[in-house]
């Protein structure tokens, strides 16, 4: 009798283990931009801050800071979200990236976070 009921008791256990499905989550890539690429500020990094209801619809004057509206996100970027000895440590880069551990509430796709460092590389010129 004892013996029935562990050997149901496992077939159940066994059973209900494999019925179990896991759709492990990849984290998103950020692909390599090409050094030779220059990446212009206002053509490929405002807009990932500016169109839709990316970055500025908090980000916006008078809205939460950092201000990342058209006319303030240069000045305000490169006063105080740029580490130029190490890139990868950009505030403007780390916070909204896709591979943060702590998701930020917007997050760059793999190719904007790509562009953001490319850029920040480069010397995060305005132009």
């Amino acid at each position: 009798m004892k013996k029935s009921l562990f050997l149901s008791l496992v077939t159940v256990m066994m059973l209900a283990m494999s019925g179990c499905y896991y759709d492990w989550i990849v984290p998103e890539t950020i692909p390599e931009i090409p050094v030779d690429e220059e990446i212009s500020f206002s053509v490929q990094i405002l807009p990932i801050f500016t169109t839709g209801n990316n970055c500025t619809s908090c980000h916006r004057t008078g809205g939460t800071s950092p201000d990342l509206s058209a006319g303030n996100a240069f000045a305000v970027i490169t006063g105080n979200y740029i580490n130029q000895a190490n890139p990868e440590q950009s505030k403007i880069y780390t916070v909204p990236s896709p591979l943060a551990a702590k998701q930020h509430f917007k997050v760059y796709t793999g190719e904007q976070a790509a562009l953001v460092l490319a850029w920040i590389k480069q010397g995060a010129k305005n132009n």
